[in-house]
């Protein structure tokens, strides 16, 4: 607490009382000097090594494409999204290990990826990857 030596016993004292500030600042340090090496203390495993038991494959996944215009290509071939399905089939038939690299123009909506997407998971390709750039 602050005192005045000021004869004036009417005055305003304007002095700023920094001990509650002081009281609380000291209570968060203690805190985060107790809870930091609690989250800290992390389980450590040693994971057993293996060797790859699946080669991966060489085959060329199939790359499908939405273009701003919102036409569906299949590997650079103009196929629409209503021949998508049946042509995803038979190259499902034929590779059954079937990669499929999808790829859209950043301006198309997303109502026509999800459909393309939603194609891809029906005829039961599960290897699917949605390319970008850096």
């Amino acid at each position: 607490m602050g005192f005045s030596t000021r004869q004036d016993s009417g005055a305003v004292l304007s002095e700023i009382n920094i001990t509650p500030l002081v009281d609380v600042m000291l209570v968060l340090l203690v805190a985060f000097m107790v809870t930091v090496p609690v989250m800290n203390n992390a389980i450590k495993v040693e994971l057993p090594k293996t060797v790859a038991s699946n080669k991966a494959s060489d085959e060329k996944p199939v790359v499908i494409t939405v273009d701003k215009d919102k036409r569906v290509y299949v590997d650079q071939v103009d196929v629409g999204i209503e021949a998508l399905p049946k042509l995803l089939h038979d190259l499902k038939a034929a590779r059954p290990e079937l990669g499929v690299h999808l790829q859209a123009d950043e301006t198309v909506p997303y109502g026509p990826v999800a459909k393309v997407m939603a194609i891809i998971e029906s005829t039961g390709v599960s290897r699917v990857s949605v390319l970008t750039t850096q």
